[in-house]
């Protein structure tokens, strides 16, 4: 109940503010495992990707976020849960991973650190969705964070990691993450859903 009020709430600040539109939400798969797998230039990212999706979206954020009084409770409530400092635990990959192999959706930052441009992605994102069998969506953040700047979320086609996990080598999650990346690229720089 509390995720969809927040979500209302956030939606309209986002679309009113930012003039947030989506394209291609079509292409999230109304059930099952999905992990989207977005650039990342600013905190306010998490909100950009979910907040338009009709599914509810689940993020590892720092654990020390969770300490706050309020703070902690209410994104807890909005599908976060906590990673501990100094990169991501196993623990939080086990989570991640119950999620998914729960049917949920987990919204995944693949360079694991903000950028300007899409650098390059690490391959967690690809073996947590390989291990539960998830399907990737990639995503693309287009625009700045300023008042009544459109800001694009775009969704492009979902990719299939059947194919690179049968392979099963080191190699073939670095081409399924680069095949992700180059997605997202492509998104950034035309504003519209890979296909």
């Amino acid at each position: 109940m509390l995720y969809l009020f927040m979500r209302f709430i956030l939606r309209t600040i986002y679309v009113l503010f930012y003039r947030l539109e989506a394209r291609g939400i079509s292409n999230i798969p109304r059930e099952g495992p999905v992990v989207l797998c977005s650039n990342h230039k600013s905190l306010q990212d998490p909100i950009t990707l979910g907040v338009l999706v009709p599914r509810k979206v689940h993020y590892m954020a720092k654990e020390e976020l969770f300490k706050i009084p309020l703070f902690g409770r209410l994104i807890r409530a909005v599908g976060a849960f906590p990673v501990k400092r100094g990169g991501v635990s196993k623990e939080a990959i086990r989570t991640a991973i119950t999620l998914l192999q729960s049917g949920k959706v987990m919204g995944i930052f693949p360079e694991g650190t903000r950028n300007e441009s899409v650098g390059m992605g690490k391959r967690g994102a690809v073996a947590m969705a390989m291990r539960a069998e998830a399907i990737v969506v990639p995503v693309a953040l287009v625009g700045e964070y300023k008042p009544f700047r459109k800001m694009l979320a775009v969704y492009g086609a979902p990719i299939d990691l059947k194919p690179y996990k049968e392979q099963g080598t080191t190699e073939s999650m670095e081409e399924a993450t680069e095949l992700i990346m180059s997605s997202i690229r492509e998104m950034v720089k035309t504003g519209r859903p890979a296909s």
